[in-house]
């Protein structure tokens, strides 16, 4: 995808959780290294990691991720890669943030408290089996775009709107008995939102690794259960199988019409 003719920009999605004592002191080489090779996006740093989507030449990204890579604790953190015709974010932001991603509970513990990683190969057969709930995390016009047959869309506007959808939920997902599933763009909203619902009490609860993005890269179009398009929060808007650039996201023609209904709000686990 990003060696591409059609594609000449590179576009790198991250996320890591891990401590950085003092942001403020990463944020200023991170700033000068974007600015040196023309890049563009959005970093968000804080104590407990980094998250954000970055764009630009091949070589610029590059440095870019070398420089992450080479601050402590960082050195395994995982780069979802996709292409863009042109650049994608009009300018550069690193931002210093409390989260990473907003979920506004305290003593969640993303690194040792997550659902059970699901390959994206794995993945049919586990949100296939009639005894697992599937949760879609993602805001609602997010869901909009596209998403997985049968996928629960709770109908939040926001990240920190989850934990109370869940514990409304929670009681009669917990008399079901059944696997609770749950998948996000790129997979760090499911890092908090499984550790979350395995703080309830859950056990059997699961996340796609790497997110749609890395399922619609590795999963063949002809095998794929995701329909639509997956929503970016980039001029790209939305990305499809192989992570091409949709040209017109919700265009019927760019839309499965035999998607089945998704179930908006409520956890129907009777079924």
């Amino acid at each position: 995808m990003t060696d591409s003719p059609a594609y000449p920009i590179t576009v790198a999605a991250l996320y890591h959780f891990a401590r950085i004592e003092d942001p403020a002191a990463v944020r200023a080489p991170i700033e000068a290294l974007c600015a040196e090779h023309g890049l563009c996006g959005t970093l968000l740093l804080a104590q407990e990691g980094v998250n954000g989507t970055v764009a630009g030449t091949a070589d610029g990204v590059a440095a870019l991720i070398g420089h992450i890579r080479g601050l402590p604790g960082f050195a395994d953190i995982e780069i979802k890669y996709s292409g863009a015709p042109i650049p994608p974010f009009r300018r550069m932001k690193v931002r210093l943030k409390r989260e990473i991603v907003t979920m506004g509970v305290p003593d969640i513990d993303p690194v040792h408290g997550q659902g059970a990683y699901v390959d994206p190969a794995d993945w049919n057969a586990l949100i296939s089996d009639p005894d697992t709930v599937v949760i879609d995390t993602r805001n609602s016009f997010e869901v909009e775009q596209g998403s997985f047959a049968h996928a629960i869309d709770p109908g939040t506007e926001r990240f920190s709107d989850f934990p109370a959808w869940f514990d409304d939920q929670a009681e009669g997902l917990r008399e079901s008995g059944k696997k609770i599933a749950m998948f996000c763009t790129g997979g760090i909203r499911c890092e908090k939102a499984t550790a979350y619902v395995r703080a309830q009490g859950f056990d059997a609860v699961y996340q796609l690794k790497g997110g749609i993005l890395k399922y619609l890269e590795d999963v063949p179009a002809d095998e794929s259960l995701f329909s639509g398009g997956c929503f970016v929060f980039d001029e790209r808007v939305a990305l499809g199988q192989g992570l091409s650039v949709l040209g017109d996201p919700v265009a019927p023609v760019m839309v499965d019409r035999k998607r089945k209904p998704r179930k908006r709000g409520v956890a129907d686990v009777k079924n």
